[in-house]
């Protein structure tokens, strides 16, 4: 089977990117140096096509009520035009269907973006719901909107130069909030761990949008730098960090669940039932080598094992996310098994980096 194109195919070859296969879709996995393209992002601009991302919008009357049905974070927390929520979309048995972000436009219009490798799963499984609890509404996937990613500290000057009128409505525009210009939908989000903006715009007009980037000095940067930047922000990556089998309580995306009011919703009754018996926890490994998915991870309360492992360019170490027993503390030494040796990791409080620098500590 072919694999799947994003309408900037042809500008990452252009610009001399080698081309993967990502979940079926042919994407760049770097332009030259990974480690050169996670810099720049730390300490300049980047740019990423996230166009494989899927768009989803939700309209009609009574699609609040929908969304606090079906996501565990609860979407009355968005009370402004533009304001987005993260949060994550679970099985009646708590497992995580998927992690989104959604977006508050009017009460009659809700904008989701879900994983690509989850989207037929995520629209299949929403209209299921909406049939039984908002036959009322529409839920349409946008596959013609391109998304491109614009991160890094200088990412707002980058693209105000790239994109006339820009400036004047971003500006002011807070972190997690999103505005329409035109045919446009600029959001001030991301997935690095540094200042920046996510553009939603019609895919016959990326590629200008793209070239205009790069003329403005914003360099393109592949899958492979973005795996390393969103580990060094802490960030999951669904498929490693969570999946259908783990819920949410386990998967350090407590934050992203409500448990709190006495709104009912889609998997609550589960993890209220089910008390964790894991963690996620930040690892830096204290000795030569590199933690990579899967490795087994010993501590003094049992095994666990790591979900997402990397070298970190910005700590010049190796770091990891693992999920292990509760109770296993920051600061504690754990060993894990790479290759037929043990080498000790310290147990620390994620983000490893952020805004360009390293904050992780035990």
């Amino acid at each position: 089977m072919a694999l799947k194109q994003t309408p900037l195919n042809t500008a990452h070859r252009a610009m001399g990117a080698k081309m993967v296969d990502f979940g079926g879709w042919d994407m760049p996995v770097n332009y030259g140096s990974q480690i050169e393209e996670h810099h720049q992002v730390r300490r300049d601009c980047g740019m990423f096509d996230v166009s494989h991302m899927r768009v989803v919008d939700m309209r009609g009357v009574g699609v609040r009520t929908f969304l606090r049905t079906i996501l565990a974070n609860n979407v009355n927390k968005l009370q402004v035009s533009g304001k987005a929520l993260y949060s994550t979309m679970l099985r009646p048995d708590g497992g995580v269907i998927d992690d989104l972000i959604v977006y508050f436009m009017d009460e009659e219009w809700f904008r989701l973006v879900v994983n690509a490798g989850t989207a037929d799963k995520d629209l299949v499984w929403m209209r299921e719901q909406a049939a039984v609890h908002a036959p009322q509404i529409t839920i349409t996937d946008q596959p013609d909107l391109a998304m491109v990613a614009i991160q890094g500290p200088n990412a707002r000057q980058k693209l105000w130069q790239a994109l006339p009128g820009s400036e004047e409505l971003t500006r002011n525009l807070a972190p997690f909030n999103a505005v329409v210009m035109g045919g446009m939908f600029i959001a001030r989000t991301g997935y690095t761990g540094e200042d920046g903006f996510e553009v939603m715009l019609p895919a016959k007009a990326v590629e200008f949008f793209w070239v205009n980037l790069a003329n403005a000095g914003v360099k393109p940067i592949g899958l492979g730098a973005r795996d390393t930047l969103r580990l060094e922000a802490g960030m999951n990556l669904y498929g490693q960090d969570m999946d259908e089998s783990v819920n949410p309580l386990e998967s350090g995306l407590a934050w992203t669940v409500d448990l709190v009011h006495p709104r009912d919703f889609i998997g609550k009754a589960a993890l209220l039932a089910n008390p964790p018996s894991r963690q996620l926890v930040g690892l830096i490994l204290q000795e030569r080598g590199v933690l990579r998915g899967h490795q087994i991870v010993h501590t003094a309360l049992g095994t666990g094992e790591i979900t997402s492992g990397t070298f970190s360019p910005t700590l010049e170490k190796s770091i990891a996310l693992a999920r292990v027993p509760v109770g296993v503390q920051i600061g504690d030494t754990v060993q894990v098994a790479i290759r037929d040796k043990m080498l000790n990791a310290q147990v620390v409080k994620y983000p490893f980096a952020r805004n360009g620098k390293a904050v992780a500590h035990a």
